[in-house]
């Protein structure tokens, strides 16, 4: 079965249980689930029922698909993401975003769980992302082009919507809110970065480092869609503290902030 068949199968699928077209998409990282609450009238789809679906392996990602509205916007929101260190490939992390986009959705929102490597950062923190760095070495455009997904070589001058941080950043001065703006490295994973590659990161011009993300994005922009992205820096960076890092620190920063998140999120998409 090629590609746009199985994004057939899985629209088909989700179109028959839900009542509306949605028209933003959230993904929600680790930890940061909390948003699913801010939902109403929701139908919740297990991402095992869909065809084709992948599964999400990672504690902190639910696995479950929902669709509802947030602040009056009809949307469906991914409880759980996939990563390449789960041993999926890039179009498969990829292909939830194309199912989105098959669905009707225009805009992207995409939260992760990241590692400070800006030292003026703490734990805690909340970044936008106003660009990315690929060093995970793969790319979901890999393979025959899909014209139908986008065009062969999609332009990634504007990954991350400036009208979209404009807005996001007007929320934050109305909450009272410091909210960072930077670059996300993405790493491969699952292992932490080093102390040393951590310096190297910070030379590259990397602000926040994680293990997701960037595929989905790349997608998302070749698909068209306008995408919104909010790392929590849930720690800092390995060789910053001394301290071992550890995904227990991830989620208990991620409780932490979850409140300040879930304020952040919902005037954003009061705004938009």
């Amino acid at each position: 079965m090629n590609p746009i068949e199985q994004i057939e199968q899985a629209r088909l699928f989700i179109e028959e249980e839900i009542p509306y077209q949605p028209e933003i998409g959230l993904i929600l990282g680790s930890g940061l689930g909390v948003l699913a609450n801010a939902m109403e009238d929701v139908t919740v789809i297990h991402y095992s029922e869909i065809p084709n679906f992948p599964v999400s392996t990672v504690e902190g990602h639910a696995g479950e698909l929902l669709i509802g509205t947030i602040e009056g916007r009809k949307a469906i929101m991914m409880k759980g993401r996939f990563h390449l260190y789960e041993g999926y490939d890039a179009q498969t992390v990829a292909f939830p975003i194309r199912v989105m986009k098959a669905l009707g959705v225009k805009t992207l929102l995409v939260t992760n769980a990241a590692g400070g490597v800006n030292t003026s950062y703490q734990s805690g923190d909340l970044m936008l992302l106003s660009d990315h760095i690929n060093l995970m070495y793969r790319n979901p455009l890999m393979g025959p082009n899909e014209s139908t997904f986008g065009v062969r070589f999609p332009d990634m001058s504007q990954a991350y919507s400036a009208r979209l941080r404009q807005i996001a950043h007007e929320a934050a001065l109305e909450q009272g809110l410091k909210l960072q703006e930077g670059v996300y490295a993405g790493m491969l994973g699952p292992s932490y970065e080093t102390p040393a590659e951590i310096r190297m990161l910070r030379k590259l011009g990397a602000d926040a480092v994680g293990m997701s993300t960037v595929p989905e994005v790349t997608a998302a922009r070749h698909a068209g869609l306008e995408v919104l992205g909010i790392s929590c820096i849930t720690n800092m960076a390995a060789g910053i503290l001394e301290q071992p890092l550890s995904h227990d620190e991830v989620m208990e920063t991620a409780e932490r902030v979850k409140g300040i998140f879930l304020n952040l999120v919902q005037t954003i998409i009061k705004k938009m």
